[in-house]
């Protein structure tokens, strides 16, 4: 499951590779976050895991992703 959602993550950073969009935030977003969760399970003794940072890192890019088909979406919808 995670490699299929890597991979949709992938396509989706090199179809949104110029410019500011919100899943160049997601990725930003998604190291936070992973980050945070990591440090967390550290202090309770469960171990440092990068895997969590990179799995956050995915989530925020599908979600930013999500945010830009929405965007896109409503100004199809506007326009009509």
């Amino acid at each position: 499951m995670w490699t299929f959602l890597l991979i949709i993550a992938t396509i989706s950073l090199i179809i949104y590779w110029r410019g500011p969009n919100a899943i160049w935030g997601g990725i930003l977003l998604g190291a936070i976050g992973g980050l945070l969760i990591a440090v967390v399970l550290l202090l309770m003794n469960k171990g440092f895991h990068l895997l969590i940072i990179g799995r956050g890192i995915v989530i925020g890019i599908l979600l930013g992703l999500v945010v830009e088909i929405v965007g896109k979406l409503s100004k199809l919808i506007k326009k009509n």
